[in-house]
């Protein structure tokens, strides 16, 4: 399936993808005044809604973007979405705007948001699915520093992604898979579109959420499992050589799930059984949740 043969959710509607636009005005476009959730369907189901819900819900409340849109509402688009496009395993990307309004910086308290809901085909995941990368990844520490939480809020997931663009940049003179962000004191934050982890003295450790970190759906998944399974868990303050130095260490987000990490800063790491491990039963889960009638 190519994208002009998709369907897009756009305030209400279903339209073709190459119909579906905006308007100029519209403050996610002029200003990034908007919130988006990355989401992933396995089997006909978005995996961890409610978290996903939550989460935009958060950022909200941090953006003051009274939407007026209940999660039922915004669930049915994105239902309604992946069903006309006759799609059970996909990418989903839900927008929220604060929509329309004149030109200034300063926004009018009554919104009348724009909500789009974009959808592309992955492969089935689960016991037995496809990765959606190649390989493992190689990870480049960048100069690019994250954005600290009182500048722009990091579980504000919102459409000014500059910060994670300019890092992303950087990676071009060595092709590196994933940017490794710092924070303002030259500790560990996140990658440009995933968070980190990685082995250390026999515990799972990963920067934790009081610095500059978006609070990932696949991070806390991943760390709920490794808690059941009894993985020492470590969340804190990190510097990069203590990545640099892991015995093994991967990043995670929505669409990649759990990637292993081959290199830092061109110093090899190779794969671990902590990763091995995580990765299984995180593959259990979702086989478990979403594909359980198909076994």
């Amino acid at each position: 399936m190519i994208d002009d043969d998709l369907r897009f959710h756009v305030n209400g509607e279903l339209v073709p993808a190459s119909e579906a636009t905006v308007n100029v005005r519209d403050r996610g476009f002029s200003y990034g005044d908007a919130l988006f959730e990355t989401l992933r369907a396995y089997g006909g189901d978005v995996f961890r809604w409610e978290a996903h819900a939550d989460r935009l819900a958060e950022g909200a409340d941090a953006l003051a973007l009274d939407h007026g849109l209940s999660d039922p509402e915004l669930k049915r688009r994105v239902d309604e979405t992946l069903r006309v496009n006759d799609l059970s395993d996909a990418y989903v990307k839900l927008s929220v705007t604060r929509g329309v309004q004149p030109g200034k910086l300063t926004p009018d308290p009554e919104v009348d948001p724009t909500v789009v809901v974009q959808v592309k085909p992955l492969p089935r995941g689960g016991r037995g699915g496809d990765s959606v990368w190649d390989g493992p990844a190689t990870l480049q520490t960048v100069k690019t520093r994250r954005v600290p939480d009182r500048a722009v809020p990091a579980r504000a997931k919102t459409h000014n992604y500059l910060n994670g663009i300019l890092a992303r940049l950087e990676l071009r003179t060595t092709g590196a898979d994933e940017a490794v962000m710092l924070d303002g004191e030259g500790r560990l934050a996140e990658g440009a579109t995933s968070n980190l982890f990685f082995v250390r003295d026999d515990a799972l450790c990963t920067p934790d959420l009081d610095g500059p970190v978006l609070p990932g759906v696949t991070r806390a998944e991943v760390l709920d499992i490794a808690r059941e399974e009894g993985i020492p868990v470590r969340e804190g303050r990190f510097v990069p050589d203590d990545l640099r130095n892991a015995t093994e260490a991967f990043a995670t987000n929505t669409t990649w799930e759990l990637r292993p990490v081959e290199s830092v800063d061109g110093i090899e790491l190779g794969g671990g059984p902590v990763t091995r491990l995580l990765s299984r039963l995180f593959d259990a889960r979702v086989e478990r949740t979403h594909y359980a009638e198909d076994s």
